[in-house]
């Protein structure tokens, strides 16, 4: 018998707990990886090659307070801007859902084409749109997911809004990071509630990125000391607004992910301690035999890591099969990158060395009269 045969035969001597023991390494990794990759797109949200000239202006005070339509002469004058417009979340429920199956916003579909160019979508259902008041375009992966298509009609009951919107599917695009949205006409939202005057904020393209920061400014104090002060900023710190009111979500994810680290250590460490003692007679005669104990414990060492990698790859490679699609749960892109990947693979091979430390040196403190008196 070859001398990895012989560490094969031993590491599945107990077929049960080398499966359990690879399982428990792989359910931990894979609990790992789906933490650190949902950190990841909660900390660095995807962009687009629009973003760097994207802005929002909202009301300074909260999200939730509204702003006078009257604004958009203003911010049209104000030079640099290139495309504005309203945008306002109507947060309605479809077909009876308990939550919110897809986000609904209203905004101006000339401005919002050229504002969020990444869209796609056949230029019929497009001219349909711009076209159509009371029409809307959906997501491909919401219209996968209810199973809608062009020409039906949907009803968004509301819950933020006192009124219940009637839509018609004018077209269904792709193409972005988050193809799960609908966009409806915002003149037909301010219609609905009585010529309202208002909108939830405004979106609006620069004409160019070095212009932006001064652009901020600008807008900013357009509006100061007035009754509806603005609070303009870059697409980017927009969307890490909202992470910030999770608190420290960074803090809170890292410490489970050291908790389930170190919890799969000790089950690991124990594990390979209790799989050497029952052959500690047979390590003595090993010993006897002429073996060193450099060889023992380099025998010790492949069986552990062994497990661990095989428990590794099969974590990481079961999240890799599950996040292949770039979606999960909520998250509209949900990507395995090679860092974190890597970083999995890392603590699965560290925990492998770690579980081998305690028994490789109860090993070779061993005697071989000692070995040898040890009851199995």
């Amino acid at each position: 018998m070859s001398l990895g045969g012989f560490i094969l035969k031993n590491a599945l001597r107990n077929k049960r707990r080398s499966f359990l023991t690879a399982g428990s390494v792989a359910i931990s990794l894979f609990l790992f990886v789906t933490l650190q990759v949902a950190l990841r797109e909660m900390t660095i949200p995807p962009e687009d090659v629009g973003a760097s000239l994207r802005i929002a202006v909202r009301n300074k005070i909260s999200l939730a307070n509204t702003l006078p339509a009257r604004q958009l002469p203003t911010i049209l004058r104000i030079p640099g801007v290139a495309v504005v417009t309203p945008f306002t979340f109507f947060g309605g429920k479809f077909k009876d859902d308990d939550s919110l199956g897809f986000a609904q916003f209203a905004v101006d579909p000339e401005k919002f084409l050229q504002l969020f160019g990444e869209a796609k979508m056949p230029s019929d259902q497009l001219e349909e749109w711009k076209q159509t008041r009371n029409s809307c375009i959906v997501g491909q992966d919401t219209a996968k997911r209810y199973g809608l298509k062009v020409g039906d009609r949907v009803t968004l009951v509301g819950t933020i809004f006192p009124v219940d919107l009637e839509l018609q599917i004018a077209g269904i695009y792709e193409g972005t990071t988050d193809d799960t949205n609908m966009w409806f006409h915002h003149k037909y939202l301010d219609e609905a509630m009585g010529n309202w005057g208002k909108v939830g904020m405004w979106w609006l393209k620069a004409e160019n990125a070095e212009v932006v920061p001064n652009l901020l400014r600008r807008i900013n104090a357009a509006f100061a000391n007035t009754s509806a002060e603005v609070r303009a900023e870059t697409e980017r710190a927009f969307q890490m607004s909202f992470v910030s009111m999770w608190g420290n979500i960074g803090l809170l994810i890292n410490s489970i992910c050291t908790v389930v680290v170190f919890t799969l250590a000790l089950v690991t460490a124990s594990t390979m301690s209790m799989a050497i003692r029952e052959r500690f007679r047979e390590l003595a005669v090993l010993k006897a035999l002429g073996f060193k104990r450099r060889q023992l414990v380099s025998c010790i060492l492949a069986e552990s890591f062994g497990l661990a990698l095989v428990g590794a790859l099969v974590g990481v490679g079961g999240a890799a099969i599950l996040f292949s699609s770039g979606k999960f749960a909520f998250f509209p892109v949900f990507e395995l990158t090679p860092r974190i990947a890597g970083l999995a693979f890392l603590i699965g091979g560290i925990l492998g060395v770690l579980a081998m430390l305690a028994p490789a040196w109860s090993v070779s403190r061993m005697s071989v009269v000692e070995g040898l008196k040890t009851l199995d």
